[in-house]
């Protein structure tokens, strides 16, 4: 497993960061492909927040843990996160399809940056690059509840890796949004 450590506003001991690594390294356990994991450590309000976000094959884990000590929010962030993989895992192996943690997901488009071409101004404050990944819109709205996203974008397989964007909608339950063949 690939660990990367942050560190904001707060300076934390090589002693806690080789414990993080130490229960952060157990939860690869659960995978055959090698995985990446990022904590990030803060202080906020004197309690210590831990982040940790576990990404493979594709699919990210991320909790986020608030106590009075380091090494009970890595304790608990890791607990969180095991209990999304149990969970998630048997659910994935059992209504999508067998091996599907185990395929390599290889993309070969990436979206490109467009500008707006309106005369008011528009002020991004952030911009974000990600490859899209083909998968079902099943996945996807696992994808997003394990982001705790509002809405996630992919290629759906089940439309010849067309753009889709699945959404929680306000009463409940979830949307997706299609993209449609354009003629010329």
């Amino acid at each position: 497993m690939k660990f990367n450590f942050l560190e904001k506003k707060v300076q934390v001991d090589p002693e806690i960061r080789a414990y993080a690594e130490k229960k952060i390294g157990k939860l690869d356990k659960f995978f055959r492909l090698e995985s990446e994991a990022s904590a990030v450590f803060s202080v906020e309000r004197g309690r210590c927040r831990v982040e940790v976000t576990l990404k493979n094959n594709g699919m990210f884990y991320r909790a986020s843990e608030l106590t009075n000590d380091m090494r009970a929010s890595v304790d608990s962030a890791c607990a969180l996160i095991e209990r999304q993989i149990r969970k998630n895992k048997t659910r994935l192996e059992k209504k999508l399809r067998e091996g599907a943690f185990e395929r390599e997901i290889k993309p070969d488009y990436v979206p490109a940056e467009t500008e707006p071409e309106t005369e008011e101004e528009i002020h991004i404050v952030r911009t974000k690059r990600f490859s899209l990944k083909p998968m079902t819109p099943e996945e996807a709205v696992l994808q997003m509840n394990l982001l705790e996203h509002a809405f996630f974008a992919f290629r759906n397989m089940d439309e010849d890796d067309r753009f889709a964007v699945v959404y929680k909608r306000k009463n409940g339950g979830y949307g997706l949004i299609s993209a449609e063949d354009m003629e010329p």
